[in-house]
């Protein structure tokens, strides 16, 4: 069993096999059990599996700071809700796929299960090279922090903006090279129907599929973002993996109570961006004040402190009924 402390990117492997186990029972109970039947998710429903997954990711915290250490663990929990925050926008995205392409909220929970399934695996790539870059070429924390605070005041400016799923590239490519049905099929993706010139059985995808596609797309985009954000807060890989996992494996369920009152949160997007700027001038801010790293106390207060006004003042601006503001520097 020594193989078991073989270090792997800076952890021994049998901490890297505890995550990926926990992860694999979560994904087995949630498919498994609690979803076998495709049912339509309430929002109490998908209140409480929110609470269950938050729980169970700050739970993990106490077992890095008994494995790793207090500021290891204040880092993690700093990345667990940075990363929680910024998917949370991603939902919105989603919602948006979900009502152009005309899905159902029974058939939804699998296109997500399968979206966050293909994003372990996306996000272990981009981290594992992301982190082989940073331990050879430190200057690239310098490059992420520079494209974090970019990317923040970007958001800021255009927060209003809203996206034209229709003239969207990807599905412009996926409708001009295969073949589509007209309507859903189920919860299949694929199926077998008799094309139209030669009566011959062919392989169509159902419009399932493209909002899978949409969605593992926008999970690549968001991660440009959210990984560098990581990484200027930790350069730990198994932190940084951990923490991201942890974030999105709940977004699945907490989608479908979000969805219904996502007009609360109009502010949400200009919190998320002051945040990204936080983030990647803690780096700058470090060098300036000749200290080794930014506070992993501080960063992980004022974490909480910008996504609670923004939460807070989204709720205090959306009050009344049917209320939504117009959202300055609309454009």
């Amino acid at each position: 069993m020594e193989f078991l402390t073989v270090l792997f990117l800076g952890q021994p492997l049998w901490m890297w096999l505890a995550f990926l186990g926990i992860v694999a029972l979560l994904l087995a109970f949630d498919l498994g059990i609690l979803h076998r039947d495709n049912h339509e998710i309430g929002i109490r429903e998908s209140l409480l599996l929110s609470g269950l997954y938050f729980a169970l990711g700050l739970a993990f915290g106490g077992f890095v700071w008994a494995q790793l250490g207090r500021e290891d663990a204040i880092a993690y929990v700093t990345g667990f809700i940075v990363e929680k925050s910024l998917a949370v926008d991603n939902l919105f995205v989603i919602a948006m796929i979900f009502a152009y392409l005309a899905v159902p909220r029974q058939y939804q929970h699998r296109v997500l299960f399968w979206g966050i399934l293909g994003a372990i695996l996306l996000r272990a790539v981009m981290i594992g090279l992301g982190a082989s870059l940073v331990s050879e070429y430190a200057w690239l924390l310098y490059l992420f922090a520079a494209f974090l605070v970019a990317t923040g005041i970007k958001m800021l400016w255009w927060s209003g903006k809203d996206a034209d799923l229709g003239e969207n590239p990807v599905l412009k490519l996926l409708r001009r090279r295969l073949r589509v049905t007209d309507r859903l099929h189920d919860q299949r993706f694929f199926v077998r129907l008799p094309h139209a010139p030669t009566g011959r059985l062919t392989t169509y995808v159902t419009p399932l599929f493209l909002a899978l596609v949409l969605i593992e797309v926008t999970d690549l985009i968001f991660a440009v973002d959210s990984i560098p954000a990581i990484f200027a807060i930790t350069t730990d890989p198994y932190i940084v993996y951990t923490s991201n996992i942890f974030a999105i494996l709940g977004l699945r369920a907490l989608y479908f109570a979000l969805a219904a009152v996502q007009h609360r949160f109009a502010y949400l997007k200009q919190a998320l961006a002051v945040l990204l700027v936080f983030i990647g001038s803690k780096i700058f801010l470090a060098d300036l004040f000749g200290w080794t790293k930014f506070p992993a106390e501080w960063s992980l207060g004022i974490t909480f402190a910008i996504l609670a006004a923004g939460v807070l003042y989204s709720l205090w601006r959306t009050r009344a009924p049917g209320q939504t503001p117009a959202i300055e520097g609309d454009r």
